[in-house]
């Protein structure tokens, strides 16, 4: 018999992020899905085309059946409407557990911020009796913080606690890094065989050039300098401005920044351009889809990724990484913990400590001083360790396997007792 799992995000399809190409690998491998989401309006928190409050509520993505529920949009990124935003899609998820057809194997979680995302998963699963399997890509509290300043001891205790207790009720949880894992051992109690390290792999479109004439033609010239995904303050793009304008100071004068994305930050980030006068030399190009990404990457002299100096932060390796050593060229890192370990593991680029601006400035303005030789050797060993650490085939063949090891045999799922939260 086929196996069957229930897909729990907020976000997805059209959407941009890894799980709908997690989804299109499930249905390749033989894996019948359902998706449990919301509407989309991310980043900008404007409903994308076709879509608003009043649905559609169900869709086909392929061969999986997508069932959206109602949520705030994060309209205008304000800390109100974000913490709106993440509440009430895990409330309407909950009581939308209903509508779904049933007869799951498992129930898989791909639990972007926030952590409240898992909870409808958590309640299907131990209603049906069937293991309930959390991707931590975000880990809570913690990059709640990142994002929203909260300061009170007690909203700060109050997240931890359902934090942890939401991580404990997963039968299994998936981290990014050996790091992470410790952290979600030492939070959960779970022993090491039920939290397994499964990096997010990127997407084999990324690891192929695209040579874009346009691009060329108007960013040719220069050492271009890319950043490509989400604006927020955990990316510290602040950081890598300034740094910018400090290493064109410094002889630099070739150096381009090209940010390609949007995100609650751009507006803050566009007035700290202004302020520099840095407008000839940094470029915000806006969101484009992400096949679109390799024409930038190709572009690309060497590719930019940041993070705050948060030691919660350093336990994760960005998914871009991977997309980024897929491309082949050299990667500068201003971030400490798993990620920037990555980098100097490959030997594919130059590491900096986060929100170090004169650090960073330094690493650039001596990478624009590197023979396009030793750039290339950079790149080579980039693509090297993405061949040996982030392929996608290898690395869904080990999630499908951990999601599906503890599946119950179907059809009898009989229900059961739900939990209060």
């Amino acid at each position: 018999m086929r196996k069957r799992i229930l897909v729990v995000t907020q976000h997805f399809w059209p959407e941009n992020f890894r799980i709908n190409d997690l989804v299109e690998g499930f249905l390749d491998d033989g894996i019948e899905v359902d998706v449990l989401c919301g509407l989309p309006n991310y980043p900008k928190g404007e409903w994308f085309d076709g879509y608003d409050a009043s649905g559609p509520f169900e869709e086909h993505y392929r061969t999986a059946n997508v069932y959206r529920c109602k949520e705030i949009p994060r309209k205008g990124n304000t800390a109100v409407r974000i913490f709106l935003n993440y509440v009430s899609w895990p409330w309407n998820a909950r009581w939308a557990l209903s509508r779904l057809p049933g007869g799951y194997d498992a129930v898989f979680c791909f639990n972007t911020s926030p952590v409240l995302m898992c909870w409808p998963a958590v309640v299907y699963a131990r209603r049906h009796h069937i293991p309930c399997v959390n991707y931590v890509l975000d880990i809570w509290p913690e990059n709640l913080y990142s994002v929203l300043p909260v300061k009170s001891k007690l909203l700060r205790g109050m997240a931890q606690g359902v934090s942890d207790w939401l991580y404990r009720r997963c039968d299994k949880l998936i981290a990014m890094s050996e790091p992470l894992q410790k952290r979600l051992c030492e939070r959960t109690g779970k022993p090491a065989a039920d939290v397994a390290v499964i990096p997010q792999y990127c997407e084999d479109f990324y690891a192929i050039p695209r040579p874009d004439e346009a691009l060329a033609r108007q960013f040719g010239g220069r050492f271009n300098l890319v950043f490509t995904g989400t604006f927020t303050p955990a990316q510290s793009l602040d950081t890598v401005i300034r740094a910018v304008a400090k290493a064109r100071a410094a002889g630099a004068d070739s150096l381009h920044l090209l940010l390609v994305g949007d995100g609650m930050s751009r507006a803050s980030l566009e007035a700290l351009v202004q302020e520099l006068d840095a407008g000839s030399y940094v470029t915000f190009y806006g969101s484009v889809p992400a096949r679109d990404v390799p024409r930038f990457t190709t572009l690309a002299d060497a590719l930019l990724i940041s993070l705050s100096d948060s030691p919660d932060l350093g336990l994760t390796v960005p998914a871009k990484l991977a997309s980024y050593m897929a491309a082949g060229k050299p990667v500068v890192a201003s971030m400490n913990g798993a990620g920037a370990d990555a980098v100097r593991a490959a030997g594919c680029g130059m590491v900096s400590p986060a929100c170090d601006v004169d650090a960073l400035a330094e690493n650039l303005a001596e990478l624009c001083r590197l023979s396009p030789d030793c750039r290339a050797e950079l790149g080579r060993c980039a693509k090297v360790y993405y061949l040996d650490n982030y392929r996608r085939s290898m690395l869904l063949r080990r999630l499908e396997a951990f999601l599906l090891a503890d599946a119950v045999p179907r059809p009898d799922q009989p229900a059961g007792p739900v939990d209060p939260l």
